[in-house]
């Protein structure tokens, strides 16, 4: 099973903006999807965004605020999240085939 490890996420305040990075520890085909959810208190883990050769996809709540990427040479997904919003606030969790990060917590408040 392949192990994805996580950084970024923190702290930031309304307005402001985080970034998140996970690298897998071996070789994702580059036709599957990697990339994000979010487990906000008390509620269910919901699609943020992903992305594969065959284009990006993004949840609603967060079209034109966040951006994925992803460099296929080194298997790492990124998230650069925009225009945060305190709704913003939850556990952020990487995935790829058959795996998950062990989540980073993004916090947004003044």
């Amino acid at each position: 099973q392949v192990q994805l490890v996580e950084s970024g996420g923190g702290l930031a305040q309304p307005g402001g903006s985080l970034s998140l990075s996970c690298t897998a520890s071996s070789s994702i085909a580059r036709h599957w999807a990697m990339g994000w959810y979010r487990r906000a208190p008390g509620k269910e883990r919901n699609f943020v965004a992903s992305i594969s050769t065959s284009g990006t996809r993004y949840a609603e709540s967060v079209m034109g605020r966040f951006t994925i990427s992803r460099n296929y040479a080194t298997d790492t997904v990124y998230l650069q999240m925009n225009s945060l919003k305190p709704e913003d606030t939850a556990v952020y969790y990487c995935y790829a085939p058959e795996s998950w990060g062990q989540g980073t917590q993004v916090t947004v408040s003044s």
